[in-house]
């Protein structure tokens, strides 16, 4: 069993912000293959439906705690479903990649993101996958931390939601295939 969780901020004040991009990808998984992300039984804090493509088998995730605690959900999540580190793909921003540009990539550590620090912490390692969303840079000195919490505007939200759009392909082969094939996929596009 896979996990593909998104990270997010909860609440209304956080919808459309580019700290919240990687749960606006889940839930376009979700939308994209007819399945509903609903509360999780017991004691974990996500939304999460169950979903197969090709056989092969995922729970998708998205965090109900802000971001800065992520860890706190996907540890449980993992021993819920019994599923192992090297299986779960955790999809989120990132300011240090071009913008709407997508990148898979295992361990290397937090960069700087707080819900990837959080999650390694918890897992007490850094050994599981990532897809990494390209939200841009933050302009003149604006503090990052900032920067994230911003929407997208009007120019670059189409841009943003072609970017879901190829991400979603990424975390369907993911589920599919794993986490080799979803790199080589996610490298291919980024390109055209």
């Amino acid at each position: 069993m896979r996990l593909v969780v998104g990270l997010r901020n909860p609440g209304p004040e956080y919808e459309g912000t580019r700290h919240n991009v990687g749960a606006e990808v889940v839930s376009a998984v979700a939308a994209g293959n007819e399945v509903s992300l609903r509360r999780a039984k017991r004691s974990v804090r996500a939304d999460v439906a169950e979903l197969h493509i090709e056989g092969a088998g995922a729970v998708l995730a998205v965090p109900r705690v802000f971001m800065n605690e992520s860890g706190q959900v996907v540890a449980p999540l993992l021993r819920y479903y019994g599923a192992d580190p090297a299986e779960l793909l955790v999809v989120h921003d990132d300011i240090d990649l071009p913008f709407a540009k997508l990148r898979v990539a295992i361990g290397r550590g937090a960069g700087g993101h707080n819900g990837v620090r959080s999650i390694i912490g918890s897992l007490r390692g850094e050994a599981f996958w990532r897809l990494k969303v390209g939200v841009g840079r933050p302009p003149g000195r604006q503090d990052p931390a900032d920067f994230v919490l911003r929407r997208f505007g009007k120019v670059e939200r189409p841009r943003i939601d072609e970017a879901i759009t190829r991400a979603v392909g990424i975390v369907e082969r993911f589920v599919a295939d794993g986490g080799e094939v979803a790199r080589q996929v996610a490298g291919l596009s980024n390109k055209g």
